[in-house]
């Protein structure tokens, strides 16, 4: 309100040297004693004007326009205008309020203090609005997880997502457990502090298997989670390991039935002789229960080992990929799908590329795309033909030849694809790069956002310690405006598409106290390393942020480290 204020008296720029300075003290113990007037109003207008003329006269005295000349505006006013408390805004409307009344009275003095004083004031806060909308001051939340330096294969996180509404999060691990967090409410005594997610279900999803036809065992790492809109009162998740696909039914019960007829009270059958008279089950209250149980298994489809689900966006329909092939699913058959991408060739001497990652377009249901380890990605429409063996639409990025080298191939594989909540963009991640694409336009990336290019130099260690083959994952914030990935030494990486600022933020224990703000962590290069920064022969690979989530409307993040999964979330005032 008050920048609306400022923007409506400044129809024509001004000068933008402030002659004035801020002696606040004044205008703060006036601005309480406007604001209790019944007839102010924050943007000053209508009879207000008076009320303001004589308190400001009967504070400063009769030459108050002399004093007001060297106290007019705290030098934080801009803060306090769009970003303080409600007081703080009240008296920043409270102060221009009083420059339009000292406007009003003096016209003489409008040209040479006044209006000067408030286009210094717009400019700066311009430039306040600029620089806080850019910078997200991101905080520590909550870390789940133990703090054992002994890490277990089974306890490392292997996905991470939100369900749609932000009040679930979910998270797979290695040993085929699902952990489900719910979010608690808002506590009215902290009405600033948001709701913290503590845990409301673990089951264990998939167990291992041993296929003995192919000598092969099945592990019971959970590859991925994907979420289905709520209908009920209960929550529905699909989970994938390499095989299998499992609909869980997540549901809640606080009552159960008693006194049955044929059943004794520990679920015995009774003898029907000695059943005389006629009983009523009712429901009796009990302790709240969380079950999770699988209502669909989809098994026995794939031959090679699953690396996507994604639900259709008519919920009737998802469909899983492979490295060869892609299937098409209904959630009420579990015995038959359709294969709909086929990328085996006859001789497998002849196969060049496998399928990395596959989405449904989030609101046309005949839409989805694959990427590849080429670093292509295929569009393909499903009403094109049954078999999409013909993409309608393929993106790829000529290659610098200036950069080519052994490892071109292998950083080009595309390890993630995600379409943007509009459905107009496409978002891809390789090894060392984001890029987002438009869907109209195929020949190249209208973005590219360098995660870790200090590692092109460390290609060869890498490749050494197989670190070139990790999948990092990517995603967009909930208005597609800045884009999360992780990255090495548990860094991860933000990138700011309106501002073209990115940051590199860090997920550690060390900064787990409770709202402690995230500092900006930055490598260096080569040259002299300064005080704050790391070096790339310091970063720690195997401390490496491969999964990430993002709250579908809110600035709350999800980070999974290792065994370890921190969420944080930007500082409220």
């Amino acid at each position: 309100m008050a920048s609306g204020v400022v923007l409506g008296l400044l129809p024509v720029p001004y000068p933008t040297d402030c002659p004035i300075s801020g002696a606040w003290s004044p205008l703060s113990r006036l601005a309480p004693n406007l604001a209790q007037d019944q007839n102010w109003q924050p943007s000053y207008f209508g009879s207000a004007r008076d009320s303001v003329m004589g308190a400001a006269e009967g504070h400063f005295g009769p030459d108050w326009s002399l004093t007001l000349r060297h106290s007019f505006l705290p030098q934080d006013l801009p803060y306090y205008a769009l970003w303080g408390s409600k007081e703080g805004r009240k008296l920043a409307a409270s102060s221009i309020s009083l420059l339009l009344a000292v406007s009003q009275r003096f016209p003489h003095l409008r040209k040479t203090v006044i209006q000067p004083d408030l286009a210094c004031f717009w400019q700066n806060l311009k430039e306040g609005f600029e620089n806080l909308m850019q910078d997200v001051l991101w905080c520590f939340s909550q870390v789940k997880g133990t703090i054992d330096t002994g890490v277990t294969e089974a306890d490392i996180i292997s996905t991470v997502e939100f369900n749609h509404t932000g009040e679930l999060l979910a998270t797979g691990d290695k040993g085929g457990r699902v952990v489900i967090f719910q979010r608690e409410q808002e506590s009215k005594n902290q009405p600033h502090r948001r709701g913290e997610y503590n845990v409301y279900s673990t089951f264990q999803s998939h167990e291992p298997e041993f296929d003995y036809l192919k000598s092969l065992e099945i592990e019971e790492k959970i590859n991925k989670i994907r979420w289905l809109p709520q209908q009920n009162a209960a929550y529905f998740l699909l989970s994938t390991n390499d095989k299998t696909v499992k609909l869980w039914k997540v549901s809640e019960r606080d009552k159960r039935p008693e006194g049955y007829n044929l059943k004794d009270e520990d679920g015995r059958l009774r003898d029907p002789s000695t059943i005389t008279t006629l009983r009523v089950p009712v429901l009796r209250p009990m302790d709240l229960m969380v079950e999770a149980t699988p209502r669909r298994v989809f098994a026995n489809a794939h031959t090679y080992h699953i690396n996507s689900i994604s639900v259709n966006s008519d919920y009737e329909t998802y469909m899983s990929a492979d490295d060869l092939r892609i299937n098409l699913w209904n959630f009420e058959i579990t015995n038959q799908s359709f294969n709909i991408v086929d990328i085996k060739p006859a001789n497998m001497e002849e196969l060049t590329e496998v399928i990395t990652a596959a989405e449904f377009h989030p609101h046309h249901c005949n839409t989805f795309v694959y990427s590849s380890s080429k670093g292509t990605i295929r569009l393909c429409d499903m009403r094109a033909s049954a078999l999409c063996d013909r993409h309608s639409k393929f993106f790829e990025e000529p290659e610098d030849p200036s950069n080519r080298s052994f490892f071109s191939e292998i950083i080009s594989s595309i390890s993630d694809v995600k379409f943007s909540h509009s459905g107009r963009y496409i978002m891809t991640r390789d090894y060392l790069t984001v890029k987002v694409w438009d869907l109209n336009m195929e020949n190249r990336p209208i973005e590219t956002y360098q995660v870790h290019d200090y590692l092109r130099s460390k290609l060869c260690s890498l490749y050494e310690n197989d670190c070139i083959f990790d999948k990092f994952e990517c995603v967009w914030n909930g208005s597609d405006s800045v884009i999360m990935t992780g990255s090495y030494n548990n860094f991860f990486r933000m990138f700011d598409r309106n501002t073209k600022r990115d940051v590199t933020l860090e997920a550690s224990r060390e900064n787990s106290k409770p709202r402690a703000i995230l500092k900006p962590r930055k490598v260096c290069v080569g040259g002299k390393r300064r005080k704050d920064e790391i070096s790339v022969d310091s970063l720690d690979f195997s401390k490496k942020i491969l999964h990430t989530a993002w709250h579908p409307s809110e600035n709350i993040i999800a980070v999974a480290a290792t065994n370890n999964l921190y969420i944080f979330q930007d500082k409220v005032n």
